[in-house]
């Protein structure tokens, strides 16, 4: 069931509509406006005692998803659990052998890897996807060198072939929240970032992205919920901290070098995408952030989600512009 006040204000919030054809500003604060556009078509508010096998599929893999990660997700309690009214994903240094890849790019036989940690995915692939609208969170990231929360997106039925030639959509990355940075405001990380991945493959791949720090001095993401949204229409992508436009891109920012795009000039964003969230430890992006390493004092780790919800553009569906002018 959807809780009741909440979905109000975020009704409010969510219906946002820019009057004249001006995209905003990074930064630039967008004044909710009720009967904007956006209707909810989906949603997950967590309230539960277990998760929603009809809406998410924990993945269970080692894989590490391509980026040198540390952790295996599993399809336990200890990993993937819903405790008041949220739900909780848990990363645990321990020991523990799964299988190397999730099935669908999994090699048959799927061998087995053994990692040093432990933590939780879900995805809605293969129950439900949506091409264009609003998709949103409110989130609360973990803190400590080696964390690396994300929620995101992917196309359900790769119209384009393998990543990225089909595409990513990041929601919400954040990177070791806390730690010291000698290029961040306030000489600690606090920025959260959100990406758009397409190309072709490596290392011909490539991404627009933006790191924001949330305003006030010294303020982390860590310390409290905020809501992460991307607002997707045809040719026109835009990223939202707690209402605020922090990242545009348009289709003359991105490509794909997938032959069956030629005639298609919003490919590879033009497909439906599945959502999902996971805690990550370690990786690439996480360990070269600023040289630090991986923290074994960060875990066990928490990244808790309120809820996920997704709007549709109710007056155009087909396309979503007239709600992201």
């Amino acid at each position: 069931m959807i809780k009741a006040g909440l979905l109000k204000a975020s009704m409010l919030t969510a219906a946002l509509l820019l009057l004249g054809g001006a995209s905003p500003a990074p930064g630039q604060a967008l004044a909710p406006l009720e009967g904007a556009g956006w209707e909810l078509v989906w949603a997950d508010e967590f309230e539960g005692r277990a998760l929603d096998r009809t809406r998410w599929t924990p993945e269970v893999s080692c894989w590490g998803g391509g980026n040198g990660e540390r952790q295996c997700y599993t399809d336990r309690t200890d990993n993937i659990a819903l405790e008041g009214g949220m739900l909780v994903l848990k990363a645990k240094k321990e020991r523990f052998t799964g299988p190397a890849r999730p099935p669908e790019i999994a090699d048959d036989p799927n061998p087995a890897v053994t990692q040093a940690y432990t933590s939780g995915k879900v995805r809605s692939i293969g129950l439900h996807a949506w091409r264009y609208g609003r998709i949103e969170a409110r989130a609360r990231v973990p803190a400590g060198q080696g964390t690396w929360p994300a929620i995101w997106m992917m196309p359900d039925d790769p119209a384009y072939g393998a990543w990225p030639r089909s595409g990513e959509i990041d929601i919400l990355e954040a990177v070791n929240i806390g730690a010291r940075c000698k290029t961040c405001p306030g000489g600690r990380e606090n920025r959260t970032i959100s990406a758009l991945h397409f190309g072709d493959f490596p290392p011909a791949n490539r991404f627009v992205d933006h790191r924001n720090p949330l305003p006030g001095d010294g303020a982390l993401p860590s310390d409290d919920f905020h809501v992460y949204a991307v607002e997707w229409g045809e040719g026109l992508i835009r990223f939202l901290v707690d209402d605020r436009v922090h990242l545009t891109v348009t289709a003359e920012q991105w490509r794909t070098a997938a032959p069956n795009a030629r005639g298609r000039p919003f490919a590879p964003f033009d497909q439906p995408f599945y959502v999902m969230a996971n805690l990550a430890v370690g990786g690439r992006l996480s360990e070269e952030n600023n040289a630090g390493g991986l923290a074994a004092k960060s875990f066990p780790a928490q990244f808790a989600i309120d809820w996920i919800r997704v709007y549709r553009c109710a007056s155009d569906p087909a396309t979503g512009r007239a709600c992201i002018r």
